[in-house]
């Protein structure tokens, strides 16, 4: 009798490959020092295995480097806007576009158009860039998303929903009028890449319909909440992931969006809206910040290689393939006991530095320190999400978040299960050493968004 087989497998093959360079620890030590501890400070060359980010990091299809060469490059007018145009209609149901150059230039005019000073913004737990451009437009953020969210060892599947609870006490203290909007991540970053639930982002849409409030989606990996909606939720395991990302934006006014994860592009993004109002300001104020509104900051053969990557990142291999590599890493990480955020999410394996190092004070940086001891093992680049990436408030007090974590970000379609091993190997020495790692002192922090370009040393 043949064995079940759940394996999965990658729906490519490889064509080109690009050589990575290998170190030896005292080259590490010695790039780690010029970083100041910072992985986002190392030099790619000094990389071996580069997982800081999923965004703009991926490996393009033959069908996406075929369309590089039908860039349109007219200032005005160019065919490659239609064509994404037609991709985000088709594929997200959104009537109007307004390319940028990736997902923050979105989130800057969302916020500039539909924020006025003292307004109060929700959201399903903060994203980095997304609450800056909020703050800087003069809201205030409100974190509502469910209270597991917060917890890494729950195995509540959707732990990136809204709680309505809490929004309505927002409604309650400071008015319907007062709410911007609804910010709505789908596979929501900093709790682990959880997905939102169907049943959620309707009972989102009906609690803001009653209301007039608008809800805006940050949709950068709609097509990996999708999957998980298909696997997990009751109704939808017959459904493709087209048709459950074509639901998910439906419940939606507008949404931001990052071409450089699910588009599987190095650039791009687009801010996707329903209302024309909206979109006349915003088609008016790209110009200002990113370039004339068919191009967004963008030429025409990244709008090209955006809009076929659209396509492809809703295809069931792909995505079944993307969840199973990250699904892959995240069991070799529990198997050699090291502690992750559960359930595995979409984009990524989230190490909870407050379990892995309990000796070491929040305040004193464990993740980014976890982040430089992952690297010295073995030139593996990860990144700190805890409370370097939260910031301060502005008071200009640290801000605490319950998660302290260390993001192992899988780029698609790039690295193959021998590097999960690797990874996972590696992850496992340090855990056995981690009695002897130790703090950071942060030397020099700069104003906005320190996790890029702060520097630490040793305590």
């Amino acid at each position: 009798m043949l064995p079940k087989r759940d394996s999965w497998a990658e729906p490519y093959k490889i064509k080109m490959v690009e050589l990575l360079k290998m170190t030896t620890p005292s080259q590490r030590k010695e790039a780690l020092k010029q970083a100041g501890f910072n992985t986002f400070l190392l030099k790619s060359e000094d990389v071996y295995i580069d997982l800081l980010t999923d965004s703009g990091t991926n490996a393009m299809s033959d069908r996406q480097w075929s369309g590089m060469m039908l860039g349109d490059e007219a200032y005005a007018g160019s065919k490659n806007y239609y064509h994404l145009e037609e991709a985000v209609k088709e594929v997200y149901g959104y009537q109007y576009l307004v390319p940028t150059h990736q997902g923050r230039g979105a989130e800057n005019i969302l916020s500039q158009i539909m924020i006025k000073p003292g307004d109060i913004v929700p959201g399903n737990m903060y994203f980095t860039t997304t609450r800056l451009h909020q703050e800087l437009a003069g809201g205030v953020f409100h974190d509502v998303i469910i209270d597991e969210a917060h917890d890494s060892a729950s195995d509540f599947p959707f732990k990136g929903n809204v709680d309505l609870n809490k929004v309505e006490k927002l409604v309650q203290e400071y008015g319907a009028e007062k709410i911007a909007y609804i910010c709505v991540a789908v596979t929501v970053n900093l709790a682990g890449g959880q997905p939102v639930s169907m049943e959620n982002l309707k009972g989102v849409r009906n609690y803001t319909q009653e209301r007039g409030i608008k809800v805006m989606l940050d949709m950068t990996r709609i097509a990996e909440n999708a999957y998980f909606i298909q696997q997990k939720e009751e109704g939808y395991r017959l459904k493709t992931i087209a048709e459950i990302v074509k639901e998910i934006c439906s419940y939606t006014d507008g949404a931001t969006f990052s071409g450089k994860k699910d588009a599987l592009v190095n650039i791009g993004g687009f801010l996707a809206l329903n209302d024309y109002d909206i979109f006349e300001e915003a088609r008016n104020l790209v110009v200002v910040y990113e370039g004339l509104h068919t191009y967004g900051g963008l030429a025409g053969r990244d709008m090209e290689a955006m809009s076929i990557g659209i396509y492809e990142s809703v295809q069931e291999e792909h995505m079944k393939a993307r969840i199973g590599q990250v699904f892959y890493l995240g069991d070799k990480m529990k198997e050699f006991g090291v502690p992750i955020v559960t359930p595995i999410g979409g984009h990524g394996i989230f190490v909870d530095a407050k379990q892995f190092l309990p000796h070491v004070s929040q305040d004193d940086f464990p993740a980014q320190a976890l982040a430089a001891e992952i690297y010295l093992d073995a030139g593996i680049r990860t990144m700190e999400r805890g409370i370097v990436s939260a910031g301060r408030n502005s008071k200009g007090e640290n801000y605490h978040p319950k998660l302290e974590l260390v993001r192992f970000t899988i780029p698609r379609r790039v690295y193959t299960q021998a590097h999960m091993d690797v990874i996972a190997e590696s992850t496992a020495r340090v855990y056995e050493r981690r009695n002897q790692i130790k703090g950071l002192k942060m030397i020099y922090e700069p104003k906005y968004l320190r996790f890029f370009q702060a520097r630490f040393e040793q305590l």
